[in-house]
């Protein structure tokens, strides 16, 4: 195996390590702010990519007004999702916060069979060709939007929380709920706004990326799986490692994908990945108790 297959490899990876890193700064931004993981997160960015394809196709609609409707639909079904959280289970676990989000998870793959069948959708190209060449190996223009949008992702939202007063009111609700909503905060609306702004910025992601991705309902959804083993690098805390996370996981991907003795466990990388960060978390206390 040569090495300009390899890093062939790793920089195709780097587009859906992009898309990995997207999905686990949402991932991170929930869990820090409104106490949740949203295991629907990608389904209702696949849901509402899968609308705009179907306005756009049936409807007739310029490209450009479906997207923007794709986007205001993830926005929608991820503001209910939080508003079902934040109006019942506002007191509950992260625990069971997080497996309510089953439920709709399953129920967005079950109603995109129904009202847009099971086969991949036609999705129309936003981003296409090459940028440029590395090596000998191109670089198109989706993976070099992809990292990009991961990087002004996590720094947009981590400059929000920093300096602005919306982001000052997150971080008291996320960090002193009781508190904050005694000195006046409203908890709910601001919960609300943080599930829309990650199911537009999922619907985003999604719709840049899947024409180059298996986009059927299933393949989509379940980007969750290494969205999370990216996030949990930083421990559902720390968007800079959620992007790091993501980019290897998708380079990872990108280079086994090359090797062709290696290229069946492709599908379990992040399953490993997620097993290696759970082991490495937990090594003081199994070591101490080996003591």
């Amino acid at each position: 195996m040569s090495g300009g297959a390899l890093l062939q490899g790793a920089l195709a990876g780097l587009a859906s390590g992009g898309l990995y890193a997207v999905l686990a700064v949402t991932l991170t931004l929930m869990s820090r702010l409104v106490r949740v993981v949203n295991f629907a997160q990608a389904a209702t960015g696949m849901f509402a990519a899968f609308s705009a394809v179907w306005l756009a196709t049936s409807l007739g609609l310029p490209i450009w007004l479906a997207t923007i409707a794709g986007v205001v639909i993830g926005a929608l079904l991820n503001g209910i999702i939080g508003w079902v959280a934040a109006t019942w289970l506002s007191e509950a676990s992260v625990t069971l916060r997080s497996a309510m989000t089953v439920a709709p998870f399953l129920m967005l793959i079950s109603l995109s069979f129904i009202l847009f069948g099971n086969k991949p959708q036609p999705f129309a190209p936003i981003l296409s060709g090459p940028a440029f060449t590395v090596a000998g190996v191109v670089v198109s223009w989706v993976t070099i939007v992809m990292v990009a949008l991961a990087i002004l992702v996590a720094v947009g939202c981590a400059l929000m929380l920093r300096r602005t007063t919306i982001g000052t009111k997150l971080r008291a609700l996320s960090e002193r709920p009781t508190t904050a909503e005694l000195i006046g905060i409203a908890a709910k609306p601001l919960s609300i706004g943080v599930w829309a702004a990650t199911g537009a910025i999922s619907a985003i992601t999604v719709m840049v990326i899947a024409p180059s991705q298996s986009n059927d309902a299933i393949s989509l959804s379940m980007l969750i799986i290494p969205a999370s083993a990216a996030a949990l690098l930083g421990g559902f805390r720390r968007l800079d490692l959620a992007v790091v996370g993501g980019l290897v996981l998708g380079m990872i991907s990108g280079v086994v994908a090359q090797i062709p003795s290696l290229s069946f466990v492709r599908n379990f990388i992040p399953f490993l990945f997620i097993v290696v960060l759970l082991l490495w978390t937990q090594r003081k206390e199994v070591w101490d108790a080996a003591r």
